[in-house]
């Protein structure tokens, strides 16, 4: 009976990315200085948990639409370019006013910014869904022609915003938290209740499982894989929004420079399988939570931004052997050996 509920447990879709997200923690804990140092400044936290936080805000809000547009056996590795074209919609709209002063209302640059990237993403969505030409082709060319055109929208300039509003979307606090990590919340939270409580999330497992069968039940398969992409546009331009803010303007050719990569490895992490299928927003998160884990940890022990890469592949590298159905499989054995020996 116990080890029935020990297999439940460790079958559950959540246990190894918050097994890895524990280790990884207690890591930090042992061998990180000052990692559960928390301050209180002006009625705002600060310390390194706070920061892994706050930096992984615009990763898990990316990751929640590539974990859907994944769930169709889709990808879509133009997200990085999307969210430069998003800071670059909102910072020319604000302006770089010296004085402050906002060229355009704030709320119209950033209506205009998400209206852009998911147009973006409708791109992708029509080429995928109606061209029928491979996700990570169409994707592709936004990825490659993205960081262009947002060198057009800039001309070529990185934009400083001097205007204050500005700047809280991803340095502002709210309830003495970064206030991007709500933002996060809200659109998991949105996108789970709609998931949950109408036939979309159903109809997009669906698609993910068995296009063919799911046409043939009445499912327009075309309009769930447009739909993804949009929404995973979506999400990349609200993390764009972030980005900018954080370092308060619109930086075309490094902002959200490789987090694509980061976003397809937080959903496979998450415990998503990239055929398809059933998936987890919430696994999504731990994994984003679990990448920035590593990359502010090896900040923290003086990691060059050169060899990071090579480090992140190797603790990732472990953290897949550790999830894979085979090592699972062995140690689903040694629970049910080690039942076996106590009933002996």
């Amino acid at each position: 009976m116990q080890n029935k509920s020990i297999s439940r447990i460790t079958q559950n879709r959540l246990f190894w990315p918050l097994v890895i997200l524990i280790l990884i923690t207690i890591y930090n804990v042992l061998f990180t200085n000052g990692f559960t140092k928390i301050e209180i400044k002006e009625g705002h936290l600060y310390g390194m948990i706070i920061d892994i936080i706050n930096r992984a805000s615009s990763l898990m809000i990316i990751s929640m639409g590539m974990t859907l547009v994944v769930a169709t056996k889709g990808i879509d590795i133009s997200v990085g370019s999307v969210a430069a074209i998003s800071g670059a919609v909102a910072a020319s709209i604000v302006g770089g006013n010296v004085s402050g002063v906002p060229q355009h209302p704030y709320w119209f640059a950033v209506l205009v910014a998400l209206l852009v990237s998911s147009l973006m993403g409708l791109w992708n969505g029509l080429l995928v869904s109606r061209l029928g030409i491979q996700p990570i082709i169409a994707t592709l060319i936004l990825l490659v022609a993205g960081r262009g055109i947002a060198q057009l929208i800039t001309e070529g300039q990185i934009i400083t915003v001097y205007y204050k509003p500005y700047s809280y979307l991803g340095n502002g606090f709210l309830l003495g938290l970064p206030f991007s990590i709500f933002l996060a919340l809200l659109i998991f939270f949105i996108l789970t209740i709609t998931l949950k409580n109408t036939a979309y999330g159903l109809f997009l497992q669906a698609t993910g499982i068995n296009p063919k069968a799911s046409k043939f039940v009445g499912i327009n398969i075309k309009n769930i894989i447009l739909s993804v992409y949009i929404i995973s546009g979506f999400c990349a331009g609200v993390a764009g929004l972030i980005i900018s803010s954080i370092i308060k303007c619109a930086d075309s050719n490094n902002a959200g420079l490789n987090i694509e990569l980061d976003a397809i490895l937080s959903v496979a992490l998450g415990g998503n399988s990239l055929n398809g299928g059933k998936f987890s927003l919430a696994g999504s998160l731990l994994g984003a939570l679990i990448v920035q884990s590593i990359t502010t940890s090896m900040y923290a022990k003086g990691v060059s931004p050169e060899v990071l890469p090579v480090v992140k592949a190797i603790v990732v590298v472990i953290i897949c052997i550790i999830q894979s159905e085979q090592t699972r499989y062995f140690m689903r054995s040694l629970f049910a050996k080690g039942g076996q020996l106590s009933n002996e």
